[in-house]
């Protein structure tokens, strides 16, 4: 059974490029996808062995229609899905179009363009990068709205646990379910608020990144919709890479969200929360300052499986 996971479990690093692709119609694929999976056990060993500079990883992600367009095995993994839009009373998590997501993380910048430029030259013949992204450590790890991101994540074994899935579903284990959205910030309506007024909308104080008092913290902030919880009262993460990157000339900035899990539907009840309502039409009030401009689902396959695929 497939067991070794990608490094999805990695904390967030300084430098990333999140790069998303879509087939060429009528391209010649499988060879391409056989010499990426390769290309990315091989990225990850190498600089292990070539750089002493913290964790580096490459993680590929499919999605459900490159799934079947590269015949990769029947029954798909139980929760892979093409994400379907939700839509609330005010906003909407869309869903768009995508193949393959390549997540690179560095401590150094040039190893992530070294290794973007190497995918890009087995990618580009039969695929067209339909967004690149490149994601900054921003101070202490805050989103670019000045709130310290994934404070909630697990730690520990329990990043395994939550991130990676295991015998529910044995043809899989080891791998994960990734999601992505990327989104715009307000920024000029986002900084006429007072710091308290931001800290209603996020449910934590701002310079300590402390989770305000139950009584105090408002049931439409971030974090009071985002905290899920199965039938029996057990708390259900999932594992935020996110990372911020901006366009300062062009007044652009947002967040790069990426989500892995063991499971997708604790990722789908969490956006249901944030922009339908829980319950109906208590949103996230973030939403009134940020907008999703992309939404899908790739299923990261264990190393094992991209063994099996790799080129000779």
């Amino acid at each position: 059974m497939s067991q070794k996971a990608q490094n999805v479990t990695d904390y967030p690093n300084n430098n990333t490029i999140f790069s998303v692709w879509k087939f060429k119609e009528g391209a010649e694929i499988k060879e391409a996808f056989e010499a990426l999976c390769g290309l990315v056990n091989n990225l990850n060993n190498s600089f292990k062995v070539r750089v002493n500079a913290g964790p580096t990883s490459c993680i590929l992600g499919v999605s459900h229609d490159a799934w079947l367009k590269l015949d990769l095995p029947t029954p798909l993994p139980k929760e892979l899905k093409n994400f379907q839009e939700i839509k609330g009373d005010k906003h909407t998590a869309v869903s768009t179009d995508a193949d393959l997501h390549l997540h690179l993380s560095a401590i150094n910048s040039a190893i992530c363009y070294d290794m973007a430029m190497a995918i890009s030259k087995v990618l580009l013949p039969v695929a067209d990068c339909i967004d690149e992204v490149q994601g900054f450590k921003y101070w202490d790890g805050r989103a670019i709205i000045g709130f310290v991101d994934g404070t909630e994540n697990p730690i520990g074994e329990d990043r395994d646990y939550f991130g990676i899935i295991g015998d529910e579903d044995p043809d899989y284990k080891g791998g994960s379910y990734l999601f992505v959205q990327k989104y715009i910030h307000f920024m000029k309506d986002w900084d006429t608020l007072s710091t308290e007024e931001q800290e209603k909308v996020i449910g934590r104080y701002k310079a300590t990144d402390i989770e305000m008092e139950e009584g105090k913290k408002p049931a439409n902030s971030h974090t009071a919709l985002t905290a899920i919880e199965d039938e029996n009262g057990n708390e259900l993460k999932i594992i935020r890479a996110n990372m911020p990157y901006a366009n300062p000339s062009k007044g652009q900035a947002g967040t790069y969200f990426i989500s892995y899990a063991s499971t997708f539907s604790t990722t789908e009840k969490m956006l249901k929360n944030m922009f339908i309502g829980d319950p109906i039409g208590n949103y996230d009030k973030l939403l009134d300052f940020s907008k999703a401009i992309s939404g899908t689902l790739f299923f990261v396959p264990s190393l094992d499986i991209l063994d099996n695929y790799s080129a000779e």
